[in-house]
């Protein structure tokens, strides 16, 4: 279940926005450039209209006199002008004036130009294109400056053509409208097209997860996708990683629980019936006492070492520990044993160099510990016991060696298994296998040898090999064994 309040967002959604969106705006930009150049495109032809009518008013004028004694003279019928008044929805007005600005013919309430002629003009004219407004309304104007000529005279007129925009900004709508609606019929026709792809692309995803809701509880098998994407393949290969590492736990936990509720029934069965041979008065009170005692002594270790075997499975699954010094911990443990050492009367030494490995202190300390209580418990009295340490710049070896009987092949093959110890009445059987679960949760390898002298078998090796983080940046290692006889 998601945590409360949080608000999911979907792909879907996400894709549709991260493509709609950009397209949404780069349409948007287009039309309003489109329709700025059409604009432009309608005053371009409708201002070659007004220079038109201009010319067309032009043809009309007459002259007598030259330069400043110059009279101008134009009969210019409105009615002229009719025939480039688009659709009756414009007007125009013109007015025709000297340079000086003195009325000759036309609208006398337009507005005399005062502007100037640009330096290219736009046609082969002095024409100059200006915006104003005439009663109230908005007007395009055109000014041409026309030499006159005549046998009587010369002179320049002024003639300006204003014309409504009617007709412009109807047309310029409608071309505005068309070129919305075909914008908006592709927006429509891209939406679809993207709804249909993301539909599409995101069913392996909805097929997946109504597999995953279809599953049984408790079934943690492999998901088997073959027509996933290849986009999906490494959540695949996560989700099935994951649910591969949940199967061991799951194995792990109903094993320990099996074994657990099958190793300690027995003692705790024992337990009971000494108690109550000792209430019913059948044994000796110290001797019923001193079989409890071992009683509880032996399944309080089952249940110790029982919990070392769950922690290694619990330190497995945690991130990359830390490096250990192996060396260290090594002699640490030896000398918390020594007095049992001691108490057989063992020939012991130890040689170790510094030794660097990726692994929890406690890992370490118990591999130490039940490799050597073992080599310790199964070494004749007064035999020689020796724990060596060495390493190659990429595995450390380590190699505890005793004098005792060695262990046979068919006992070999599964002493590293829980409960499978070769004497019930020395141990548990748990030793090994913690042993085991260890130097496989550390990457490495774990084997129990024989010594054999001729035809005889002169002790047990039990070797251990570790890989080392990285190769030793210390100077050389220097030796630190020494002989300690406890």
């Amino acid at each position: 279940m998601s945590p409360k309040g949080v608000r999911h967002h979907s792909l879907r959604r996400r894709l549709l926005l991260g493509i709609l969106l950009p397209v949404v705006l780069f349409i948007g930009f287009n039309t309003w450039s489109l329709y700025h150049q059409t604009l432009a495109s309608l005053n371009t032809a409708y201002d070659r209209t007004l220079l038109a009518s201009a010319k067309s008013i032009s043809e009309q004028l007459d002259v007598k006199g030259f330069d400043e004694e110059a009279q101008l003279r134009a009969i210019v019928p409105y009615s002229a002008l009719e025939a480039f008044e688009a659709d009756n929805q414009s007007q125009m007005f013109y007015r025709v004036s000297t340079l000086k600005g003195e009325m000759v013919s036309g609208f006398e309430d337009l507005p005399m130009w005062h502007g100037s002629i640009p330096a290219r003009p736009p046609y082969a004219a002095l024409v100059d294109f200006y915006d104003d407004r005439f009663r109230d309304r908005d007007v395009r104007v055109a000014v041409l400056l026309q030499p006159v000529a005549s046998s009587q005279g010369r002179a320049m007129a002024v003639i300006q053509v204003a014309e409504t925009l009617e007709v412009r900004e109807t047309l310029a709508l409608q071309i505005l409208r068309n070129t919305l609606l075909r914008q908006a019929l592709l927006i429509a026709v891209i939406a679809f097209t993207v709804v249909l792809v993301v539909q599409r692309a995101t069913q392996p995803v909805r097929q997946l997860s109504q597999q995953l809701q279809a599953r049984r509880e408790g079934d943690l098998s492999p998901i088997a996708a073959p027509l996933a994407p290849r986009e999906l393949q490494p959540l695949v290969d996560a989700t099935n990683e994951v649910m591969q590492r949940l199967r061991h736990l799951l194995r792990h936990q109903k094993r320990f629980v099996r074994d657990a509720s099958h190793q300690l029934r027995t003692p705790l069965a024992v337990l009971k019936t000494q108690v109550q041979s000792a209430l019913h008065g059948d044994v000796e009170p110290q001797q019923a006492l001193h079989e409890i005692s071992d009683t509880v002594d032996r399944a309080t270790l089952l249940a110790n070492q029982m919990l070392a075997l769950a922690k290694v499975e619990q330190l497995r699954q945690q991130s990359a520990p830390p490096a250990t010094r192996f060396d260290e911990v090594l002699r640490a443990v030896a000398l918390e044993i020594s007095p049992l050492i001691a108490q057989r009367d063992l020939d012991f030494g130890i040689h170790t160099e510094p030794a660097l490995v990726q692994s929890h202190e406690w890992m370490l300390r118990e591999l130490s510990r039940n490799l050597l209580h073992n080599a310790v418990r199964h070494a004749p009295p007064g035999s020689e016991l020796t724990v060596d340490l060495r390493s190659d710049g990429r595995h450390v070896a380590l190699t505890i060696s005793d004098h005792g009987p060695g262990i046979d092949d068919e006992l070999a093959a599964r002493l590293f298994q829980p409960f499978s110890a070769g004497d019930v009445r020395t141990g548990s059987g748990l030793g090994l296998a913690i042993c085991h679960e260890i130097v496989q949760a550390l990457e490495g390898s774990i084997a129990l040898t024989n010594r054999v002298q001729g035809h005889k078998v002169t002790g047990l090796d039990a070797v251990v090999r570790l890989p080392l983080p990285a190769p030793l940046t210390d100077s050389a290692p220097t030796m630190q064994a020494a002989q300690s006889h406890p």
